[in-house]
């Protein structure tokens, strides 16, 4: 039996560029802890060093994540405490952490978050779009068709929307919002914290032709907020019974899971109950 207890593994938020905003507990939790896993080591010595600590580093990134559970948990069973951090902000919100976080508890680690700046809230906070109800979708997709997809799925969404972009598919974002929700109100939060932070408000329209004026606009990172779909009227489906309108999808020929899929918008509940009840109208003819 080891004569010591497990470690802990701390997941520490840090700054997303303003140095003052490490917290004074995730400092001591730095100065504390046996070693550091990091997303960049170098990027992180930095913030390190600023804080006058030299600690052992081990990388962690998307890459590399799954290999580096063993490794950390050897550490923990050995009773050193580890702290786990990204390149900037909250990790495991668009940043590694989250494969490690889930085996670590399946192994009954003790895991202690530590929190702090993230550029989703910061942005969320000083937008001035609703936030009491939000969907965080991270990082759309790179390429344009499979972007377009995603943002056709989204576009009915009555909460508040939210992305993170980079500067050189910021232009190609809001084309693609233009095109599937033009008219909606936008806000881009640029270098949040940082000396050059700026909130941009207007629809895809509009903030694309701010970006053409001022191309240092487009410039540094990006969390895009997107008011949420207006309320579909009551009166637009309040005549139309569950059972005439599931009946009709079929009818019409389309498939059980998009039926659910609308009903679950035009209706509300959850796509489950209406898919089991759709199955049951198919099997009645």
């Amino acid at each position: 039996m080891p004569d010591h207890n497990p470690g802990t593994l701390y997941v520490v938020a840090t700054p997303i560029g303003n140095l003052d905003d490490l917290t004074a507990r995730a400092a001591r939790v730095l100065g504390q802890v046996a070693r550091v896993a990091a997303e960049d080591t170098r990027h992180s010595g930095r913030l390190l060093a600023h804080l006058g600590l030299n600690k052992p580093m081990i990388s962690l990134h998307e890459h590399n994540e799954a290999r580096r559970v063993d490794t950390l948990d050897s550490y923990l069973a050995a009773g050193e405490d580890i702290a786990l951090i990204s390149d900037a902000g909250t990790p495991l919100i668009s940043d590694p952490g989250f494969v490690l976080v889930r085996e670590l508890r399946a192994r009954n680690r003790h895991i202690v978050p530590i929190p702090g700046p993230c550029a989703l809230i910061t942005a969320l906070s000083g937008a001035g779009l609703p936030t009491d109800r939000f969907v965080f979708a991270g990082f759309l997709p790179a390429k344009p068709g499979a972007r377009r997809q995603a943002l056709d799925g989204w576009k009915a969404r009555e909460e508040t929307l939210v992305f993170y972009e980079s500067p050189h598919r910021i232009v190609h974002t809001l084309e693609a919002l233009q095109e599937q929700m033009a008219g909606r109100d936008v806000v881009l939060a640029r270098e949040l914290t940082k000396t050059f932070e700026t909130f941009l408000h207007g629809t895809p329209e509009s903030l694309l032709e701010q970006l053409a004026a001022d191309p240092n606009q487009a410039r540094g990172e990006f969390v895009i907020i997107v008011a949420g779909a207006p309320p579909v009227e009551q009166s637009e489906h309040q005549n139309i019974s569950a059972e005439v309108l599931l009946e009709a999808l079929l009818a019409e020929g389309v498939g059980v899971k998009q039926s659910a899929a609308i009903a679950s918008r035009m209706l509300g509940g959850r796509k489950q109950t209406w898919y089991a009840r759709l199955q049951a109208i198919k099997g009645e003819h």
